[in-house]
């Protein structure tokens, strides 16, 4: 299977200080990848490299096929960020339909449906909850299929429901073939994913599947796996 995304030596330098150190690792369709460490650790710098909005970069970063950041990629890579990165004057209809011209887009009328914002398709968006405006990026970021999808904590404030379904929607995108990667400081979000990459201070620290990582470290939980392997780099 070819792979998605292939990161060799991997170094990212901000503001004099060196915050990734040699990271190399592929990424394959179909797999729901989860990037798991403390807050900063670097996840979301190496996203940022991901999708070539990164400066101070060193090393080999190829998304499907082509060098990250890629102008032919912007239509074929979806990034949802930390922040919800909407128009909060606009409705969410009118978000949609905005960043739908901006990618080529005929899907938004089904990604609200898999977001479960169809029936507050015209509320503003500065009226919705934070949850709901995560939702809204999530929406734009599914809008023309994306084959690599790219989410910085994209649960963190919304409910065990609403977490629940966003799962289950990141299972239907990875068994339709698209790569899905998902940062998140909450380990119990690991059983979700295919394969899991561990972070600390800017360093992979594991590479395994969730059961993997629980037999090599001998442990019950991916959090205590995760300090087993902290204390042992």
């Amino acid at each position: 299977m070819t792979n998605s995304v292939v990161v060799e030596d991997l170094v990212v330098v901000r503001g004099g200080a060196e915050v990734l150190h040699g990271l190399s690792f592929a990424l394959e369709p179909s797999r729901i990848t989860g990037l798991l460490g403390p807050s900063g650790c670097g996840k979301t710098t190496l996203m940022r490299a991901l999708v070539g909005v990164q400066a101070g970069i060193t090393g080999r970063v190829e998304v499907l096929g082509l060098p990250a950041g890629t102008a032919a990629l912007r239509s074929r890579v979806g990034y949802v960020t930390q922040a919800p990165a909407v128009y909060a004057d606009l409705s969410i209809a009118e978000n949609l339909r905005y960043f739908a011209r901006v990618v080529g887009a005929r899907n938004a009328d089904e990604v609200l449906e898999q977001v479960g914002l169809h029936d507050r398709r015209n509320q503003l968006v500065q009226t919705l909850s934070g949850g709901q405006r995560a939702r809204v990026s999530l929406a734009t970021a599914l809008l023309g299929s994306p084959e690599l999808l790219v989410l910085d904590e994209p649960t963190v404030g919304l409910d065990p429901v609403l977490r629940r379904d966003l799962w289950g929607l990141f299972r239907t995108l990875a068994d339709s073939g698209t790569t899905v990667l998902v940062s998140s400081h909450v380990m119990d979000e690991a059983s979700r994913c295919d394969r899991l990459l561990l972070m600390r201070e800017g360093r992979l620290v594991a590479d395994d599947s969730p059961a993997g990582l629980l037999k090599h470290t001998g442990t019950k939980d991916v959090e205590s796996a995760f300090l087993a392997v902290a204390e042992a780099s």
